[in-house]
């Protein structure tokens, strides 16, 4: 079958709910592997109580993350999209199943080896999250918006997912012996699954769906070349002599340094959101919140108040009244988050467990809903190679925040006894 038309939008979206929903367990996937090791970092602090773990293996993350996916977003148009995903799952599922393995090596014990070995898997983790999530976003920029905000969706949906049965292991395994070891290990081991879950649906069931067919043979028409491998998949032939001649013109696109001034408010955008979200999730929850009634249970419990917030917020914008698609609009909303860090000062330093929940809350919130709103309305006006290259170079801008951010929350342990 040689490639289709890329004409107007089908009447019929064939395929399209069911798209959505596959785009929601990738989503789910790119970070239910690492959300795992943020909600079981009780179990972390318990073997390692000395070594900072989840602001440590944050920065470890990060650093991986955001130094593949610069190199990723400058090569991004000579690369195959549909190997890049396929190895960034297969990297996930590794890593993840190899954290069991190393946990039943070392038979839980503590250390600064096992400590190093961790840091080595997570190093992992950030070199998977570079490949698939600067690769989906790149690919569902060219899609229907509804599939990356499915997508995101999924992307807070790990979050709430781990909350929820931490709080339920919690439960269950709390006054059992090694309970917080029991509950960790039946967390990876869902983890691992979902990523073997979604190398499979992104290999042989998303290219297959008429809709995402449609989309990337549009794509190539406009001189993508990432797409070539997920139409082969799809049982879909490019025709190598197309794009020449007369449609020479169509198939110009944007420099990667065009796009990016084009586009710099957005990144300025995405980087400052997530600057000022993990320069207090998760390290400041964990160790800065002080001691409340709830005792060990108030980190887990503001940990899944900001999970449960930002996977609710990311569904906002379906709404029209509430999306907000004003670029001068975006950024006051993101430039007022910045009163947060005075409330979050004076809240752990004064305030009770119910005000920092309800602060955790609205930081959730707000991240999730501006998130959404950045990526789905900064594609729009473009053709499909310049949308992959601007969804990879807004992660970029996105891990660059987060990094930022990771490095800004030990600033938090100034003044703070025996911090280091």
């Amino acid at each position: 079958m040689t490639i289709a038309d890329g004409g107007e939008l089908p009447a019929r979206l064939e395929g399209k709910f069911s798209a959505m929903v596959v785009c929601w367990i990738l989503g789910l996937g790119s970070l239910v592997s690492w959300n795992s090791m943020l909600t079981i970092g009780d179990y972390y602090y318990n073997l390692f109580p000395n070594y900072h773990p989840s602001r440590v293996l944050t920065l470890v993350y990060q650093s991986f993350a955001l130094g593949t996916m610069a190199i990723l977003a400058y090569n991004e148009s000579k690369l195959d999209t549909r190997r890049r995903n396929i190895v960034g799952y297969l990297l996930f599922f590794a890593s993840t199943f190899m954290l069991i393995v190393l946990d039943l090596a070392t038979s839980g014990r503590g250390g600064v080896g096992p400590f190093i070995g961790i840091c080595a898997i997570v190093g992992c983790f950030g070199v998977s999250d570079a490949h698939v999530q600067g690769g989906m976003v790149g690919d569902l920029s060219f899609m229907h918006p509804d599939f990356i905000q499915s997508f995101l969706a999924g992307l807070a949906a790990s979050g709430a997912l781990t909350s929820a049965l931490r709080l339920v292991t919690k439960a269950a395994f709390g006054k059992s012996d090694n309970g917080l070891r029991k509950g960790a290990m039946l967390f990876l081991a869902i983890s691992t699954f979902f990523e073997f879950l979604c190398v499979l649906l992104y290999a042989f069931f998303f290219p297959k769906l008429p809709i995402v067919k449609y989309f990337r043979s549009k794509a190539a028409l406009e001189g993508s070349k990432t797409v070539k491998a997920d139409l082969a998949a799809a049982g879909i032939q490019t025709k190598e002599d197309q794009g020449h001649g007369g449609n020479a013109k169509q198939l110009e696109r944007l420099s990667n340094k065009q796009l990016f001034i084009q586009n710099i408010d957005y990144a300025l955008d995405l980087f400052l959101i997530y600057v000022l979200t993990l320069s207090i999730f998760p390290g400041f929850l964990y160790e800065n919140t002080g001691e409340h009634k709830l005792g060990t249970w108030f980190p887990l419990v503001l940990i899944a108040s900001y999970n449960v917030l930002d996977l609710i917020s990311r569904y906002l914008p379906l709404v029209k009244f509430l999306k907000i698609e004003s670029r001068k609009g975006l950024m006051i909303a993101i430039l007022s988050r910045f009163l947060l860090i005075p409330a979050f000062y004076f809240t752990a330093k004064y305030g009770d467990q119910g005000w920092m929940i309800l602060l955790v809350s609205f930081l959730g919130l707000t991240n999730g809903h501006l998130t959404v709103c950045v990526l789905t309305v900064a594609p729009k006006g473009y053709k499909g190679p310049e949308q992959n290259a601007l969804g990879n170079l807004l992660v970029l801008c996105l891990l660059a925040g987060i990094f930022a951010g990771v490095a800004l929350d030990w600033l938090w342990l100034i003044g703070k006894k025996n911090a280091f």
